[in-house]
């Protein structure tokens, strides 16, 4: 029971009571010469080992455990972090200062290790220098005027521009001459087949077994191996003859726009053609000399009108326009169908005379003295009483006496 309650006391007597920042702590334990009767220092513990009292400073603790512990970063590496090392109780970076020039330095479980970075080599502890990456082409493997280089660790032999042939045995030169070259390329001065054409501003070029021609473009000027340029680039800088710049080109508009025997004249630059005065026809075609029928060519006569070629009062030839047949009006404005084309389209005391009903008596078809009826559409005349004679002539008055004859009564005129 008693061994029971020791053991008790012995746990409940663990403690740490703050003091300035350090810890000091008792361990209970039985016996005459135990951790009761004994006090450790500052930060120090006491532990019983083969019955007698032991003091020792708490880890990570360092000092005299007797009177005093200083808490310290760290006794062993394995109190620092994997990237650090303990050194003088403080977990510090071993890579500092460590590794050679241009080395990189890494720490893993507290150890460090030097290495040299990628595209680079040598000695981490010492120094790094950047690898060659054409160390394989020195010397070089391939054959004379070649290009060597390491690509992915592979070494590749190529000609040099201008050579060609084996690369891994040699190489020569692209040409010796023209006939080593395509058609459209000559053999250079630096041994390249290339284009053979050098010619001045604005110029063309046209190469034929490999040699260069050089001209101006069409209609332009110039020396093609200085440089070419247009004819004009404004009317204002033609001559008279040639008024027009077209296309870069002085030209006169007329050169054969117009008909045979037509006449060109220019409004500005736009050619206008016509026939001359004495001639008609197609000015863009051809032009005749007029003939009477051209009178009447593009009719000039109005609506059911017909023109035909005819004479005016001096003799001179001119279009004679004439309403159809059946038609009445202006024969040069508009004609009109007629009120009739017979007689029997009248009244009875009427005629068709000019496609129109009209009186057939118009005082000139009997005599001044005659009277004129119109019937069945014609003018009859007759001497009025008390005159004789032919009503279409003279009709002239009569003296009349009786004379009787069997009964019958005669009436002579004289």
């Amino acid at each position: 029971m008693e061994q029971l309650q020791v053991m008790l006391l012995l746990l409940l007597s663990l403690f740490a009571i703050v003091n300035g920042g350090y810890y000091q702590s008792r361990i209970l334990t039985s016996g005459s010469i135990g951790c009761e009767a004994y006090t450790c220092g500052v930060n120090a513990r006491c532990t019983l080992s083969e019955g007698r009292p032991v003091c020792s400073c708490m880890n990570l603790h360092m000092g005299d455990p007797l009177s005093h512990c200083v808490r310290v970063e760290c006794l062993i590496n394995e109190d620092c972090i994997g990237s650090k090392v303990c050194t003088n109780n403080r977990c510090i970076n071993p890579c500092d200062d460590l590794c050679g020039v241009n080395a990189l330095c890494k720490t893993i479980n507290h150890a460090p290790m030097c290495y040299c970075p990628s595209g680079y080599t040598g000695n981490p502890f010492i120094s790094c220098h950047i690898v060659d990456p054409q160390a394989a082409c020195k010397p070089s493997p391939c054959g004379q005027n070649t290009k060597c280089e390491v690509v992915n660790e592979v070494v590749i032999c190529s000609c040099l521009p201008g050579y060609k042939g084996s690369p891994l045995t040699g190489c020569k030169h692209e040409c010796e001459s023209d006939t080593e070259c395509p058609g459209h390329l000559a053999c250079s001065s630096s041994f390249k087949c290339e284009n053979p054409c050098k010619c001045g501003t604005n110029a063309e070029c046209q190469v034929i077994n490999h040699q260069a021609k050089c001209s101006c473009p069409n209609n332009w000027l110039g020396n093609p191996y200085i440089s070419c340029h247009p004819e004009c680039t404004t009317h204002s800088d033609c001559p008279v003859n040639k008024p027009a710049c077209l296309y870069q080109k002085c030209t006169n508009p007329c050169d054969g726009v117009c008909g045979v025997n037509a006449d060109c004249n220019l409004r500005d630059i736009t050619p206008i053609c016509s026939c001359p005065r004495h001639m008609t026809g197609n000015p863009f075609v051809s032009c005749r000399l007029f003939e009477p029928r051209d009178l009447c060519e593009s009719n000039p006569c109005g609506a059911n009108a017909i023109c035909t070629p005819g004479h005016d009062n001096n003799g001179n030839e001119r279009p004679v326009c004439t309403c159809l047949t059946g038609y009445i009006g202006n024969a040069l404005i508009s004609c009109q169908r007629g009120e009739c084309f017979t007689d029997s389209e009248c009244p009875d005391n009427q005629a068709c005379i000019d496609f129109t009903c009209r009186n057939p008596c118009t005082g000139k078809e009997c005599a001044l003295t005659a009277t004129c009826t119109p019937r069945r559409h014609i003018a009859v005349c007759t001497c009025p009483n008390g005159t004789r004679g032919d009503a279409f002539h003279n009709c002239n008055p009569v003296s009349s006496r009786a004379v009787y004859n069997h009964g019958r009564i005669y009436r002579y005129r004289y």
